[in-house]
């Protein structure tokens, strides 16, 4: 999947089709390295390297097996 950016807000990615719940998961999952906050403020958004869901994504759908 082709992203117009490298880093993307949730909001940006829930137009692309991703679920909000999903990225949310994602997001709060332990030693992730993908997704971060712009400050540590209670509303402050939630920005993601896109390379990481897309790969994640892949993995969770079986999608990134031997491609290698």
């Amino acid at each position: 999947m082709e992203y117009p950016k490298s880093v993307m807000r949730i909001s940006e990615l829930t137009e692309m089709g991703f679920s909000e719940n999903w990225l949310l998961r994602v997001y709060r999952r332990r030693n992730q390295t993908v997704a971060w906050k712009i400050s540590p403020k209670r509303n402050s958004p939630i920005l993601f390297d896109t390379e990481g869901p897309e790969k994640i994504r892949l993995a969770e759908c079986g999608g990134g097996r031997g491609e290698d």
